[in-house]
């Protein structure tokens, strides 16, 4: 039997759900010998980079079954799911947790589910944040833009002038084009590499970003972050910002910016729960794994 863990990334999605499989990844296999399958072969590449130290590239969801076997245990973020998909995964796997950001999931029977919304038997009420991003550094850039590790169709060059009057520093994304930045140079005060993430993520002040995984870490690192939804994005993680009173521009003009930035000011952000240990405690427990401690 062995260990899995599947998550969806990729030039169109980003890295979103990869940064919180490392939070878990990271800890499981202190215990465990688990490998992170990911759906973007570029991203399985560079997991060793983000401490991780097994992973493997996945074409298709459907090919799961090539590289596991029956009765395998599997964690699986990704929203490539339906009822035939989720039927087949949990009759294959012999313990099958899924996590999802969906306010309108519904539990299938047979697996266990990790969710910020949902409360029950076999389900941990929890956000995923990495325990790094609770230590807190001195907030030295005032205002950055990351509006995410994708952009295939390089909205964020086409809306440049909105957010130049406002004087943000940029991080760029871990998906964007080679040679992006020099179109991009002219619109911002500075402009930081994908591998400043973290640095960038923990230091800013206020940061504006349409990935909802940037903003849970800005906020736990004391930021104030504003939550930008881009079209090309579900929703799912508007009623949990609601709840951490995050700021959220839901169109991107100057005026909504301004707004978002002004409301700052006088906005009572609620604190980021630190939950991975209550994740671990659950995966920990629905695998069985206090069994294979000594004694």
């Amino acid at each position: 039997m062995r260990y899995f863990y599947y998550v969806h990334t990729g030039h169109r999605i980003g890295l979103d759900r990869f940064h919180r499989a490392v939070a878990i990844v990271n800890e499981l296999q202190k215990e465990i010998d688990i490998t992170l399958l990911c759906s973007d072969f570029r991203i399985a590449a560079e997991a060793k980079e983000y401490g991780i130290k097994r992973a493997v590239g996945v074409d298709l969801v459907r090919n799961i079954p090539q590289i596991a076997q029956h009765g395998d245990k599997m964690i699986f973020d990704s929203a490539e799911i339906n009822s035939v998909l989720l039927d087949d995964m949990t009759q294959f796997f012999s313990t099958f947790i899924r996590i999802s950001d969906d306010p309108s999931e519904i539990k299938h029977d047979k697996e266990f589910l990790i969710s910020p919304y949902l409360h029950g038997e076999n389900i941990c009420n929890a956000t995923v944040v990495n325990e790094r991003y609770f230590e807190t550094l001195p907030k030295t850039i005032p205002l950055a833009l990351f509006f995410g590790d994708d952009d295939y169709e390089k909205d964020l060059e086409r809306q440049q002038e909105v957010f130049k009057p406002l004087n943000l520093e940029l991080l760029m994304g871990f998906y964007h084009f080679l040679g992006y930045e020099n179109s991009l140079k002219e619109s911002f005060t500075a402009i930081h590499e994908t591998e400043e993430y973290d640095e960038v993520i923990r230091r800013s002040e206020i940061l504006i970003s349409a990935s909802p995984q940037a903003v849970l870490q800005n906020l736990a690192a004391g930021g104030k972050p504003i939550y930008i939804q881009r079209p090309d994005y579900d929703k799912n993680f508007i009623p949990l910002f609601k709840v951490f009173s995050i700021p959220i521009v839901e169109e991107i003009t100057l005026e909504c910016l301004m707004h978002g930035i002004n409301s700052v000011v006088s906005n009572n952000y609620h604190a980021v729960e630190k939950s991975n240990t209550k994740v671990i405690e659950f995966i920990s427990k629905t695998f069985d794994l206090v069994k294979l401690k000594p004694f």
